[in-house]
């Protein structure tokens, strides 16, 4: 669960004024490249697509996140400013009519060159602890950073198909903000809740039932969102923005509930051909 922020001693208008305008030079000093911008668009058919208007505030997003967040490398892994902008893009996409509060509980991006161990701890509904190690190639943890393979990433950009890493991992931290990951993020007020979860769950069960067969799209959406709701929640997301036709196609309700939440619609501009 995400700690309540204590709030900030008020300070001088004077103060106040001095930090603005600091905020305002670092803005300016702190522009992404051209050259930077254009590489990281390539790794996007959605970017591309956008409207002049949305691909601007993109690229100002994707400049505040590289200013805000501490990327690092990890076994090794050395992050270049090519891999930053291009992480940074990413993870700005599901939040770019949200606005970058929707990030302030993280602070770090740590990038693997491929798939990395973890040990995880689980206590099942009878009290039993288990112990488990898995291989994985993206993780978002509830009180740390974001962890991503380099490797699965650029498999993306190689082949380019409905899996987006950074965009799983970064729905997995929205839905964090209001407790455990469970397929619920905090909604906007003007959103049902209990059409939510009544869309949501039925989406699910379809998939859940579906499987091994292609009834309920089982053979199209990754089966790895059968996991759980968490994982279902994630991997819609990620679909949403790469292959938006698929998602309104065999969850039509999902996509409308993902298009209300993000205050986007991808279907819009993806050709159905695509």
């Amino acid at each position: 669960m995400a700690a309540k922020r204590k709030s900030s001693p008020r300070r001088s208008t004077r103060a106040g004024g001095l930090r603005n305008l600091y905020r305002r030079w670092r803005s300016r000093s702190n522009t992404l490249s051209d050259t930077l911008w254009s590489e990281a668009l390539r790794s996007s058919a959605y970017a591309r697509v956008l409207p002049p208007d949305d691909r601007a505030r993109l690229r100002e997003l994707t400049a505040q996140v590289l200013r805000a967040k501490f990327l690092e490398g990890a076994a090794g892994f050395k992050v270049t400013e090519p891999v930053r902008a291009r992480i940074a893009l990413h993870a700005v996409i599901p939040v770019l009519h949200l606005g970058l509060d929707y990030y302030a509980d993280w602070s770090s991006i740590v990038i693997y060159p491929g798939d990395f161990r973890v040990h995880d701890e689980y206590m099942d509904e009878h009290g039993i602890v288990h112990r488990e190690i898995m291989d994985l190639c993206g993780q978002s943890m509830s009180q740390g950073p974001i962890v991503l393979s380099w490797e699965a990433m650029r498999e993306e950009d190689e082949t380019p198909g409905d899996h987006d890493l950074v965009i799983h991992e970064c729905a997995h931290k929205l839905d964090l903000l209001n407790g455990d990951a469970n397929g619920f993020p905090p909604l906007h007020p003007d959103m049902d809740t209990r059409a939510w979860a009544r869309d949501f769950r039925a989406a699910y069960q379809r998939l859940c039932a579906g499987l091994g067969s292609d009834a309920a799209g089982a053979g199209r959406i990754d089966p790895y969102a059968a996991e759980d709701p968490a994982e279902f929640f994630a991997v819609m997301s990620e679909t949403f923005f790469t292959n938006p036709h698929l998602v309104y196609e065999i969850h039509p309700t999902v996509y409308k509930q993902l298009q209300r939440f993000y205050r986007q619609d991808p279907a819009r501009y993806i050709g159905s051909a695509r």
